[in-house]
């Protein structure tokens, strides 16, 4: 403000106030002159002083305070973005190592189940070739024993006719009996 003064008062002094042939100065020539314009020059100051200079340095400093609190809160609500961003980061790391453990342990799953499958498959088809050949035996017994059968059916109708022309009764039950005795033996062995 000091300054201010000086410098307005020295361009004050500077400024000729008459188109005078003689350079004026405040210390040369009319000294009321100087004094009224020197009262009236801090007058000026005073007043510009209080009533634009201070609300003028205040708004400017309001304003410097504002872009203070604006750079603060800038700075502050970067690193507050910065954190949160790390820590996205992070969540997402962690995401993606547990999306892999749910896509191994699935595929553990589908290969066990797979396994499980091929296992459960093949004793099925174990069961069902059992069960076939199960089946084939007891058809293969049950057409040996009918071919049996209708053997000895074709054998005793054979024989018959053939002991009704040669061979007595008594021949005929002794010959039956051998021929049953016969055919009941195979049978026993298998």
């Amino acid at each position: 403000m000091k300054r201010l003064l000086t410098v307005g008062f020295l361009a004050i002094a500077a400024t000729p106030l008459r188109a005078e042939e003689a350079p004026l100065s405040p210390f040369a020539g009319d000294v009321g002159n100087a004094i009224w314009t020197l009262a009236i020059f801090i007058i000026v100051v005073v007043l510009l002083g209080k009533f634009a200079w201070g609300p003028v340095l205040g708004l400017l400093k309001q304003r410097e305070d504002f872009i203070h609190k604006s750079l603060s809160d800038a700075k502050r609500d970067r690193d507050e973005a910065e954190a949160k961003l790390k820590e996205h980061a992070a969540k997402l790391q962690s995401a993606q190592r547990e999306a892999m453990a749910v896509i191994d342990q699935a595929r553990r799953d589908a290969e066990r189940l797979r396994e499980e499958l091929r296992q459960r498959a093949t004793a099925e088809a174990d069961t069902l070739v059992k069960n076939a050949q199960q089946q084939i035996q007891v058809e293969t017994a049950r057409a040996v024993q009918q071919i049996r059968s209708e053997a000895v059916d074709l054998s005793l109708a054979i024989a018959s006719k053939l002991i009704q022309r040669n061979i007595t009764k008594e021949d005929n039950e002794k010959l039956i009996a051998e021929v049953i005795q016969q055919l009941g033996s195979p049978t026993k062995s298998h």
